[in-house]
C-alpha cells in the first residue's frame, strides 16, 4: 500500500494538496487491516469493499468490470480562490492518469462521507467525472471503462473555455444536465459563423468537383480534393453516395446562412463539419485577407474562432473518429459479431445520412445544388 500527496500549485505558488492511498491488491495479503490502520476515509472503504478475510466483496466485484487494485482519493485542501469542483475534478483526473492504469478502481467520498469542505469538493468532482454511486459513503470510478476518460475530457474542455471566456461559475449538481452542460445552447459567434460558412462552401465546391471527376471509380485515400480526406471505408462508395456527402456541406452552409447556427444531424454532417472547422482554421492562418473580408463589419467576441471549444460543443460524441484508425479496419461492418460483442460496431457508410433522431431528417425535396 502506497500513500501519495499531490501538491497543487499555480505559477509556482502552492494553492492546495490532495492525498491518495494506492492499494495494489495482488501484492498485499492484509490489505483490509492496513487500510483500516489509515483510519478516516480509507477505513470506510476497507469496511465496504473488503470482507473479513481481506478479499473483495461480491457486491464490489459485481459493481466493477475488473476488481483488482484501488486508488482511494482523500484529504483535499484548496485555497478558497480555487475551491471549485471543476478545478478539483481536473486535479483528480490528473492524479488518476498519473497513478493508475486500466486495472484500478478509484474511490471518492459519497454524500454522507463528507466531513469537511475538501470532501464535499471531492464528492462533487466525482460526480463531474462520471463516478457511480456504490453507497451513501462511496463513489466509484472504474478505470477500465471509457466513460470516466470522456468525462475528464469534458471537464478539461469546460475549464479551458472558462479560462478563455470568463471566470469559474457556481456549480450545482442538480443543474449539471441542464445548465452549462446542455451544450445545445452554445451558439457560434457571428464572425466564427461567417468563416465557418465560407470554409463549408469552399469544401462543397471541391466535393462536387470530386464527384464529377471520380463518379463511381474507387478513390485512393488522400486523392481528390475532399472525398479523399474521409475515412478509408468510404473510398469505394459510388457516385450516389458521394453526391449525398457533398450535399452535407451544402446543408450545413445553408443552416449557417439562415440563422448563424449549425448542428450536425447525421454522421455525414458530423464529418463535413469536422472538415469545415479544420478548413476554417486553415483559412484564417493561411489566407488572412480572405478571412478579414468575410468578417468585415461583424462585431468581435471573445469566443471568436475558438475552434477547440466548438469541436467539443457541436458534436454529440467523437465516435466517428474511430473510422480513421487503420487497426480498426472493418469496424463499419455492423453485422460483425466480434464488433458487436466489443461494442465497436460503427456507422457503416450506408448509414451516414440517416438522422440521429426522429424529426431531424432534412427536407427530401430540397434536391441537390449540382
Amino acid at each position: 500500500m502506497q500513500s501519495w500527496e499531490a501538491r497543487i500549485t499555480v505559477g509556482g505558488t502552492p494553492v492546495g494538496s490532495l492525498e491518495a492511498v494506492r492499494d495494489l491488491y495482488r501484492q498485499s495479503d492484509n490489505l483490509r487491516e492496513r487500510m483500516a490502520d489509515e483510519q478516516s476515509f480509507p477505513a470506510v472503504v476497507a469496511a465496504q469493499l473488503l470482507d473479513e478475510e481481506g478479499h473483495f466483496t461480491h457486491e464490489f466485484e459485481d459493481f466493477v468490470d475488473s476488481a483488482s487494485s484501488l486508488l482511494v482519493v482523500d484529504r483535499l485542501r484548496m485555497d478558497d480562490a480555487f475551491a471549485d469542483p471543476l478545478i478539483v475534478a481536473a486535479v483528480v483526473a490528473a492524479v488518476i492518469d498519473r497513478l493508475t492504469d486500466n486495472y484500478f478502481t478509484v474511490v471518492l467520498p459519497g454524500k454522507t462521507a463528507c466531513t469537511d469542505a475538501g470532501s464535499v469538493l471531492l464528492a462533487e468532482a466525482g460526480a463531474l467525472l462520471s463516478a457511480e454511486v456504490f453507497s451513501n459513503e462511496l463513489q466509484i470510478i472504474d478505470d477500465a471503462l471509457a466513460a470516466p476518460e470522456e468525462a475528464a475530457h469534458r471537464v478539461r474542455e469546460r475549464l479551458r473555455s472558462l479560462a478563455r471566456h470568463g471566470g469559474p461559475q457556481a456549480w450545482d449538481a442538480e443543474d449539471e444536465e441542464t445548465s452549462d452542460w446542455d451544450e445545445d445552447g452554445e451558439e457560434l459567434t457571428a464572425r466564427t459563423a461567417a468563416v465557418l460558412r465560407a470554409a463549408l462552401e469552399e469544401l462543397s465546391e471541391h466535393a462536387w468537383q470530386d464527384v464529377a471527376d471520380m463518379a463511381d471509380a474507387p478513390l485512393g485515400w488522400g486523392e481528390g480534393r475532399v472525398l479523399g480526406l474521409l475515412p478509408p471505408i468510404t473510398v469505394r462508395q459510388d457516385r450516389a453516395w458521394r453526391r449525398q456527402m457533398a450535399r452535407c456541406f451544402d446543408d450545413l452552409a445553408a443552416d449557417l446562412a439562415q440563422d448563424g447556427t449549425v448542428r450536425p444531424r447525421c454522421t455525414g454532417e458530423e464529418m463535413a463539419l469536422r472538415l469545415g472547422i479544420d478548413r476554417a482554421g486553415a483559412l484564417l492562418r493561411n489566407r488572412p485577407c480572405r478571412g478579414a473580408k468575410k468578417v468585415a463589419g461583424l462585431e468581435e467576441d471573445r469566443r471568436d474562432f475558438d475552434w477547440d471549444w466548438y469541436l467539443d460543443v457541436l458534436f454529440e460524441d467523437h465516435d466517428v473518429l474511430m473510422l480513421f484508425d487503420a487497426c480498426l479496419d472493418g469496424i463499419e461492418d455492423s453485422t460483425s459479431e466480434i464488433n458487436q460483442a466489443l461494442g465497436l460496431a460503427g456507422p457503416a457508410p450506408t448509414d451516414w445520412f440517416s438522422p440521429f433522431r426522429p424529426g431531424q431528417a432534412r427536407d427530401p425535396g430540397r434536391g441537390f445544388r449540382h
